[in-house]
């Protein structure tokens, strides 16, 4: 066994600690009063599921059409909008003066949604990903799920336990988190290098830029501090969940999982953009 089949061994291991970790650290501090209020307004979760799993799949097919990518890449790209918002979203939320409660209604909505509607879109959109349902969302159940409710049960059953585990599972995810990022660039080191010539990049700048601006200026009916939620939610990917699915597969291109890897700054970007754009928004 090589340094490299070692290094994949790890990150696997590690993928799984860093999404459960993230999942079961976003029950312990889910406050279901303020996470029901999003819930009930109908507008709002009709937003978040229509940009979430129809809308943004759509355009991340169209995108991948248009511009003359690999296939692989285009793979990449599919799985990455059927996965939206990543755990860090609720710090670029709160600089944009939005929504909380609004902002945990719409990562638990997009949780569930993750797992119910991944397993149904992914033979859907992706041709020639040899996997099945229940392959794509027995992870997702495992690592999105059950930590996901283990976190809500133990914050229903002790505020004060969950305020104190909250901030040390928070640390330890951090560290799976930088530990799989860092695995996942020294395994397709080479394969990163070889696609920074082609518009990897570029059809990512343009999807998420689309998703980040359209999101919120169509959210019709909704104040600024819900519609910026929507917007920065949709800047963002699960990328853990999206690479779920390419485990699982059998002989899948590596620049599928390279999409995914290369579009972390490009995520991080542009939710700093959407506050840049729609911030103003908030003294209106």
């Amino acid at each position: 066994m090589d340094f490299i089949e070692i290094c994949t061994i790890v990150m696997k291991i590690s993928l799984v600690f860093f999404m459960a970790g993230n999942l079961m650290e976003m029950g312990l501090r889910l406050n279901l009063p303020d996470a029901i209020k999003g819930l009930k307004d109908i507008k709002f979760v009709i937003y978040t599921l229509l940009w979430g799993f129809v809308l943004g799949p759509v355009i991340a097919l169209v995108i991948s059409r248009i511009m003359p990518i690999d296939e692989p890449l285009a793979i990449g790209l599919i799985l990455m909008s059927l996965a939206p918002c990543a755990p860090f979203v609720p710090i670029f939320v709160t600089k944009a003066k939005g929504d909380l409660g609004y902002t945990a209604a719409y990562m638990f909505l997009v949780a569930i949604g993750t797992i119910i509607l991944m397993p149904i879109g992914v033979p859907l959109l992706v041709k020639g990903l040899t996997v099945t349902a229940w392959a794509i969302a027995k992870p997702l159940i495992i690592m999105i799920l059950i930590p996901l409710l283990i976190g809500m049960a133990i914050r229903g059953r002790s505020l004060k336990t969950a305020d104190l585990m909250q901030p040390v599972v928070k640390k330890i995810t951090m560290l799976f988190t930088v530990l799989v990022f860092v695995l996942l660039i020294i395994i397709y080191f080479k394969g990163i290098v070889s696609v920074m010539g082609s518009l990897a990049i570029a059809t990512q700048l343009i999807f998420f830029f689309v998703l980040t601006t359209l999101s919120y200026v169509s959210g019709f009916g909704l104040k600024h501090e819900q519609k910026i939620v929507l917007s920065i939610g949709n800047s963002t990917r699960n990328l853990g969940a999206a690479v779920a699915p390419l485990f699982a597969a059998t002989a899948i291109a590596p620049e599928a999982i390279i999409m995914v890897v290369l579009s972390l700054p490009v995520m991080v970007l542009f939710p700093f953009l959407a506050i840049k754009m729609f911030g103003k928004k908030a003294k209106d």
